[in-house]
């Protein structure tokens, strides 16, 4: 995400706007579980992902933002979309199906000590002490939560792990890569990744999923739209108010309210269980993330 400070906007204003992101964005995980009984995942996440970069990009017009880009940004444009939004958000969406949302969650907001370990190789960043300390708090909480009397790992759920993982690691090797944000207006940029992310999902979802409308309820039409309007729009129209007047560490540590919101959330909606060892995975596992993200991210 791009952090662009500004003294129009209030600390308030700026951590009201970071509420609302991270909020509606850990709401999505139960949204999806629950529309996934009606609609495949490919086909779920492509169609919202396009009508919210439709959305986006009329908003940017709006805004006074050009859609323009520079064809020596296209490589990269394209790297940043598979990474940031097909991985992301097709692999996570293939994982919730397999997951609950508490495993799926936890194991794909990991991402920070995924970019942690590849920073190692790419750009010669070792990891040493507090990051090592990070790493292990992290890995048992993981290990904890799949561990649990209640969550057998059979070949359905093996995959769940695996694409959560890879979701996780190639939304890492994006970020270690792209250390540097697009030279694109901000709205501009979440249009064109999120509709450039998404149209193959569509394609592939063509291919290799049966999809029937007909069955799609009411319900499943409200939570559509939804996904459409909320997570995919207002939420990162939020996100970027929100880095406009608060510091990175501030605006990374508050993502990690989006696995929290979603595990919670599951509890009444999905009817999940919610208990200590779920609280210790999700202690130990956030925990960790937040001393990675202390050390990456420097307050300034």
């Amino acid at each position: 995400m791009i952090s662009v400070t500004s003294p129009r906007f209030s600390k308030s204003a700026s951590f009201l706007s970071l509420a609302v992101a991270t909020v509606g964005w850990g709401l999505n995980w139960p949204v999806v579980k629950l529309l996934l009984l009606e609609l495949p995942p490919l086909f779920l996440r492509g169609t919202a992902g396009i009508a919210a970069a439709f959305l986006l990009a009329a908003y940017a017009h709006l805004a006074g933002e050009s859609l323009h880009v520079p064809r020596k940004l296209w490589l990269m444009l394209g790297w940043a979309s598979f990474t940031n939004v097909f991985a992301w958000m097709g692999f996570s969406t293939l994982a919730v199906a397999r997951l609950p949302v508490a495993q799926g969650a936890l194991l794909i907001y990991t991402m920070p000590i995924w970019a942690m370990l590849l920073a190692w190789p790419l750009l010669g960043e070792r990891p040493r002490g507090r990051s090592v300390f990070a790493l292990a708090l992290s890995f048992s909480g993981v290990v904890l939560l799949l561990g649990g009397e209640n969550f057998s790992l059979g070949p359905n759920e093996m995959v769940g792990v695996a694409l959560a993982l890879a979701a996780s690691v190639l939304f890492a090797l994006g970020t270690v890569t792209l250390r540097k944000p697009l030279p694109l207006p901000p709205i501009a940029m979440t249009a064109w990744q999120v509709g450039l992310g998404c149209l193959p999902m569509l394609v592939l979802s063509a291919f290799w999923e049966k999809t029937t409308l007909g069955a799609v309820t009411g319900m499943g039409a409200a939570l559509w739209l939804y996904m459409c309007l909320v997570p995919m729009g207002i939420c990162y129209l939020s996100w970027f108010a929100a880095v406009r007047g608060l510091s990175p560490t501030v605006a990374a540590t508050g993502t990690l309210i989006v696995p929290l919101v979603g595990v919670l959330s599951a509890v009444p909606i999905l009817g999940e269980p919610f208990g200590l060892r779920q609280i210790a995975a999700l202690a130990l596992t956030l925990g960790g993330v937040l001393l990675v993200l202390g050390r990456a991210t420097p307050d300034g």
